[in-house]
Formats: structure tokens, C-alpha cells, sequence
């Protein structure tokens, strides 16, 4: 950790200005939370296609209003040009998060997944090289190794993909490669391992595991096991996220840039293991679940074990995960806890923030 807290004190001297798009969602008012508390300036690209006005109202809670008076925000979408040049005038540093995400969805929408994800994130890189941005970081994807078997996964071996969102994030990587080689052109990419924490939705057809086993827990309804429960993944907190894309974005070492970066704790962790995981965090904050898992048939374009060797960024970004799973649950249950008992009418009336500055 000591190279990001060095970071921590080399931003707060001298605050840069950063674009995070998908702002609203999950990971981007996490980057956005962390980055207002480093009284940096932040402008918000979100279309609020999977993102959240309520994710920007907490976050506004969470800092200073001097922080927040540093947040400008501009509801747009990544698939006109228009938008992300934009959003990317003036900036120092991209951090690209929005994106259709989900292996299900794609499946049931291969078209607007690719409208998303390939065509957005072109416009992006497009718009960036057009600012001369320091660096662009975007958010790469796991799903890009694919059917290798290999164990843990290591950056330059992959398989085929599994699913349109696969491929999706592979162009992505294709993409960036190319413009950093034509273009001069710095391009970072992390690919994510099974984020999860405060401010990821638990409702949708397309809600990730722990949010949605967490909701069903809490509300007392049936959790559902896709397959025998010995699936594995290496679930990564979302602080570890944050802390990478901040490392990324500001590295010096040109051994660092123009490289793709797995984003991860190194570990794994059955289904079976998180389902147990989940039930004991919940009683540690007064939630008792009896109920057993219901398993049910695998799921479509899912792989079967994932763990992710982070061996590279932590030799080249100097990352260091701060959360295994066990206390990245034990950090976001208070939170989970809170969101899934409040009632429906609480939710939909949560608008945007007030004195945000929009720029509609």
C-alpha cells in the first residue's frame, strides 16, 4: 500500500482533473467517492442506462460540499462522439468504467452490448487521443480468457471467448493496443475479477452474485445455485479497483503503460464457500438466513473456475489488494444491509443530487 498512499499525498498537492465515465454506476461513483475525497477535480459522463442518481446523491453525503463543488456532471452517452469529446475537454485522465456489462445480457442482446462496448469505447479512445489525455484506463474484463484452462489466468494467455460480452472486451483490448501503437497514445486496461461493494445494484435480471444473494438473504427468499456450487471465481472488493485505476492512470514507468492488467485479490472462492461466507456476515450484522441453496441447471457462456495471478500489476503499478473477501464482505454488508431494507418507494425517490453542477 505504500506506493498508493504516496499517491494519495502526491494528488492531494496537486489536484488533476479526471473523467469517469459510467460515473453513476457501481464502480465509477466508487472511483468518483474516492477521488473527490483526494479534492481532485471530476467530470461525470453517465447515460444512467445501468447507473444510478441515487449512487451520485451518496456520494455527495460522503464528502465535503468544497469536494463536491469539484464534480461536474454531463448525462450523455458514449455512443455519440459528440458526448465524449465533451466530456474529455480539459481532462488529464480518462477513467473509461461505462459499458454494458453482464454475460447474460449479452446473450439476450448481442446488439446493443456491441453498440455499447465496442462502438462507445472507439468513440472514447477517439475523443481522448483528440483531448491528448495523459492516459486512458478502461475497464477490461475476465471473460476475455475465455475457455483457457490454465490457472491462475496470466495477462498474455487467453482462450476463446464464451459470449458476445467476451468478445466485446477483447476489441476493447485490440483497440487500445492499436491506438497506443499508432497513435503514441497511452492506454491502461484492468481486467476486472468479480467486483463487488457498497452501491452494486442487487435487483435486475443481470444483478452480479454477492448483491443478489445478499438482497434474497436479507429479504428471506430462495437463493439459486447455478450448477453443483463448486464454480469458483476470485471476488475483488472494490477498493482494490479503485486503488489500480488510480495507480494506473498516474504511472511513470513506460514499462507500465500500453499494457492490460488482471484486477483481482489472487484467490478463490466456490459458490458454495460464498454462500456460507454471505449467511455468517449477515448474522455477524443481525441477519439469520436457514434457508439452504436451490441448485439448478449451469448457466449458459459461464466459465467454470477463474483466479487471476496479479503478479504483474503489483510488480509494475506496485499494487497491493487491501481487501481479500473475507473482509471486503465484512466492509460491504452494513452497506448491503441498509440499501435491501429500505423500502421500494425509498429507492425510486432518491433523484439527483442537489448543487451538482449538470451540464444537460
Amino acid at each position: 500500500m505504500i506506493a498508493y498512499q504516496a499517491l494519495q499525498s502526491i494528488l492531494r498537492d496537486a489536484p488533476k482533473t479526471w473523467l469517469v465515465t459510467g460515473v453513476a454506476g457501481f464502480i465509477g461513483s466508487n472511483l468518483l467517492e474516492t477521488l473527490l475525497r483526494l479534492d481532485q477535480h471530476v467530470v461525470g459522463l453517465d447515460n444512467f442506462a445501468t447507473g444510478y442518481a441515487r449512487n451520485l446523491d451518496e456520494v455527495q453525503t460522503l464528502v465535503t460540499p468544497e469536494q463536491w463543488a469539484r464534480f461536474m456532471f454531463i448525462e450523455g452517452d458514449i455512443r455519440k462522439l459528440d458526448d465524449c469529446h465533451r466530456a474529455c475537454e480539459g481532462v488529464d485522465y480518462v477513467l473509461h468504467q461505462a459499458a454494458l456489462g453482464s454475460v447474460p445480457r449479452s446473450l439476450d442482446d448481442p446488439i446493443t452490448s456491441n453498440a455499447t462496448n465496442i462502438d462507445g469505447f472507439l468513440n472514447m479512445l477517439v475523443a481522448a487521443r483528440d483531448a491528448n489525455v495523459s492516459s486512458f484506463v478502461y475497464a477490461a474484463s475476465s471473460s476475455t480468457y475465455g475457455d483457457h484452462p490454465g490457472l491462475p489466468k496470466v495477462e498474455d494467455i487467453i482462450g476463446k471467448p464464451l459470449s458476445p460480452y467476451a468478445v466485446t472486451k477483447y476489441v476493447n483490448e485490440l483497440y487500445a493496443d492499436v491506438f497506443a501503437r499508432s497513435y503514441g497514445f497511452t492506454t491502461i486496461g484492468l481486467r476486472y475479477f468479480n467486483v463487488f461493494g457498497k452501491r452494486q445494484d442487487p435487483n435486475g435480471a443481470y444483478a452480479a452474485v454477492i448483491p443478489k444473494w445478499t438482497a434474497a438473504m436479507i429479504q428471506g427468499d430462495d437463493v439459486f445455485i447455478n450448477g453443483d456450487g463448486e464454480t469458483s471465481r476470485d471476488f475483488c472488493f472494490v477498493d482494490n479497483a479503485v486503488q489500480v485505476n488510480l495507480l494506473a492512470a498516474t504511472t511513470a514507468d513506460e514499462a507500465a503503460r500500453n499494457q492490460v492488467y488482471n484486477v483481482a485479490a489472487g484467490g478463490r472462492t466456490s459458490l458454495n464457500q460464498l454462500f456460507e461466507a454471505l449467511r455468517h456476515a449477515l448474522a455477524d450484522n443481525g441477519v439469520r438466513y436457514d434457508k439452504r441453496p436451490i441448485y439448478r441447471e449451469f448457466r449458459a457462456g459461464d466459465v467454470r473456475h477463474s483466479q487471476a495471478d496479479v503478479g504483474k500489476a503489483e510488480r509494475l503499478l506496485r499494487y497491493v489488494p487491501s481487501h481479500e473477501i473475507q473482509a471486503g464482505i465484512q466492509a460491504a454488508m452494513p452497506w448491503y444491509s441498509r440499501f435491501c431494507t429500505m423500502g421500494a418507494r425509498e429507492i425510486r425517490a432518491m433523484g439527483k443530487p442537489d448543487h451538482v453542477r449538470y451540464d444537460l
